[in-house]
């Protein structure tokens, strides 16, 4: 949500002046209005401390100025406050949304964050095709296109279309494939597709198998069943026997369905449950979907807040979040009451354009169901603590190896990958207290002109590109001296020469605040007989069962895979784009054309010049270029 839907009345931005604290507070509330809004702390260099809403602005804004009353938290943030921007509009319940929209765009420090930086996958049903396809998607809607989800992961997806396709024998395969297709493939074999590719079914009856397939996601499932043994008994009483045999083998499909009532509870049709679990000054909240009476799965989240925060203001301040870029369901079933509960119901209703139940149940199935989400909450977040404490051991020991003066809050990893010069990339892996953080890992396409297989000049272009971005940006922040992707400790993968290189790098760019680790692999090549090289210190070795040796060597290990994965994928799309992209006069839409009809550039290649001139978007002339392309010693005759 964003201002225009939120039908915004007023902006105002309170100008910064020299004034800090409450004295910037109390400038600012002789403009603020008495409307519901958005307010925002901002600190020296511009950045949002905080985010708050409220129904009446200068009212929620003064009580900031009463110091006493506020927790240390607070009182840490009007201290850093500056100046303020607010936004209002026509209700507290559109703040509210604007709020959460705000905290995950911009992450301020001082409020409680959702950490979510994975899309959901949904089940999308072609609508309009002759022969509608059903597909796992992730990311926007596409128009055309009918969808059911959440899921909570990869796996419940599957698990839901492996059982549509064999209840109902929809097509999950791509257009081009569908209609390149001359004989039914391997899903056809196993009874899991209807082949309408090949006319093994008729128009008519496959739009009944996808109506009996949208009833389905849709929670209708007694009513196909019953539908289904009709269907058989009738089969088979007209002799038809293969055909009955097939309506059979349809209805075990439905097997899947009988699970614990705890998992699947009859008396939910499309909820989320979501439980909080508290520990150490830490939170986890998970999160079960139901859809359409069926579980979708679930996940665990770790939001971050202050060790003191109560569960009802992070469960409060985690619904806002979560349900800021997806449709909530007609049902919340909470583990705790939160603040403002009618507020948020409204808030969500407003966002899912019919009413949203938020309920706390006491008793019955749905208790149960609560009761089991807390369950997996507290055993995720005992996970967690002890990943943590593990973490944290491990880190003390990469600071006292490297003589660091605290453990590292950042580790940078970096590789390269190519074959013989070509498709080279450089990558960066990050690590630190929580893990690998997936979300800052960075490739680097090799510019050159560099040297084929010239391992050192390509170390040096990424290292070059990587912090020469990083210290523009501290610089237009007004010489902050750590910004928050600032690395404490620096590991490549490489011996003295790599180094030499890397070390180089960094002088000339007046880098001198960040260790740096060469890990050279031992004789062999073999694991646990690695030599590191670092400045002012001989080269050494680890113990070979030392748990940080250990630690090293999953994080080489993960740049290398990272550094594989990427230059494949380069390969790969290298490889389909010298195929089609270097023919004349063959632009986006005959490549599409090409790739509709033959599914591929190898089929493309392998295709006849007759079947080229029988494409359709391909005229007599084109086909012949294309076919003399992947023929050179055709003369044309």
């Amino acid at each position: 949500m964003d201002e225009r839907t939120c039908r915004l009345m007023d902006a105002d931005v309170v100008p910064a002046s020299s004034v800090k604290g409450v004295e910037a507070i109390l400038l600012a509330l002789q403009t603020m209005p008495l409307s519901p809004g958005v307010y925002r702390m901002l600190g020296e260099k511009g950045e949002v401390l905080y985010v708050g809403k409220a129904r009446i602005l200068k009212r929620r804004v003064t009580s900031y100025t009463h110091l006493s009353k506020l927790p240390e938290r607070l009182r840490r943030m009007v201290s850093e406050t500056v100046t303020m921007e607010i936004v209002t509009t026509h209700t507290e319940a559109e703040a509210l949304l604007l709020e959460a929209n705000y905290i995950k765009r911009m992450k301020p420090r001082f409020n409680i964050l959702l950490r979510d930086d994975k899309s959901y996958p949904w089940i999308m049903l072609t609508d309009g095709a002759e022969f509608p396809q059903v597909t796992k998607h992730r990311g926007k809607p596409v128009k055309g296109a009918s969808y059911w989800g959440p899921f909570a992961s990869a796996w419940a997806v599957n698990q839901t279309l492996n059982l549509i396709q064999r209840v109902f024998l929809l097509r999950t395969c791509s257009d081009s494939v569908f209609a390149s297709r001359t004989r039914p493939c391997l899903l056809f074999q196993i009874k899991r597709c209807s082949a309408p590719c090949v006319a093994r079914i008729g128009q008519a009856e496959y739009a009944h198998l996808v109506e009996q397939a949208r009833a389905f996601l849709s929670g209708q499932r007694g009513g196909i069943r019953e539908e289904l043994v009709r269907e058989m008994e009738a089969a088979a009483a007209s002799l038809e026997f293969e055909r009955a045999a097939t309506i059979r083998d349809r209805i075990r499909g439905f097997a899947a369905m009988q699970d614990s009532s705890v998992i699947n509870p009859a008396s939910l049709d499309d909820a989320d449950i979501v439980a909080i679990a508290q520990a150490a000054g830490h939170s986890c909240i998970q999160v079960f979907f139901i859809r359409g009476g069926r579980n979708n799965g679930n996940r665990a989240f770790f939001p971050a807040h202050a060790r003191d925060e109560a569960a009802p203001d992070i469960v409060g301040a985690f619904l806002a979040q979560f349900y800021d870029d997806k449709p909530p369901p007609a049902q919340i079933l909470l583990n705790c009451e939160i603040a403002e509960h009618d507020l948020m119901a409204d808030a969500l209703g407003i966002k899912r354009g019919r009413k949203v139940e938020i309920l706390v149940p006491k008793r019955g199935e749905k208790r149960a169901v609560v009761e089991h989400a807390e369950t997996n909450a507290r055993e995720a977040l005992e996970r967690k603590l002890a990943e943590s404490t593990a973490q944290a051991r491990l880190l003390e020991g990469m600071a006292d190896l490297f003589g660091l003066d605290a453990p590292p809050r950042r580790i940078e990893i970096y590789d390269n990958s190519h074959i013989m010069g070509t498709n080279a990339y450089g990558v960066m892996v990050v690590a630190g207290p929580e893990g690998f953080d997936k979300r800052s890992y960075r490739k680097f396409s090799i510019r050159g002109p560099i040297t084929p297989g010239d391992d050192f000049a390509m170390m040096r272009e990424v290292l070059e590109r990587r912090f020469s971005r990083a210290l523009r940006e501290r610089d237009d922040s007004a010489g902050a001296s750590s910004p928050a992707d600032w690395p404490d400790i620096v590991l490549i993968d490489g011996g003295a020469g790599q180094y030499s290189a890397v070390r180089a790098v960094l002088d000339e760019l007046g880098v001198t605040d960040v260790t740096l680790v060469a890990i050279a692999k031992g004789p062999d090549r073999d694991a646990g007989r690695e030599w590191f090289h670092m400045a002012d210190r001989p080269p050494f070795q680890l113990p070979p069962r030392d748990p940080v040796l250990y630690y090293l060597q999953r994080l080489r290990d993960e740049a290398h895979r990272f550094a594989i994965t990427t230059h494949r994928a380069g390969r790969s799309k290298a490889l389909v784009k010298s195929e089609l992209d270097e023919i004349p006069g063959v632009g986006a839409a005959r490549k599409r054309a090409l790739l509709n009809q033959f599914g591929s550039a190898r089929g493309v290649r392998q295709a006849g010049l007759a079947e080229l001139e029988a494409t359709q978007g391909i005229n007599r002339e084109t086909a012949r270029v294309v076919y003399g392309h992947f023929h050179p010693g055709w003369t044309g005759a």
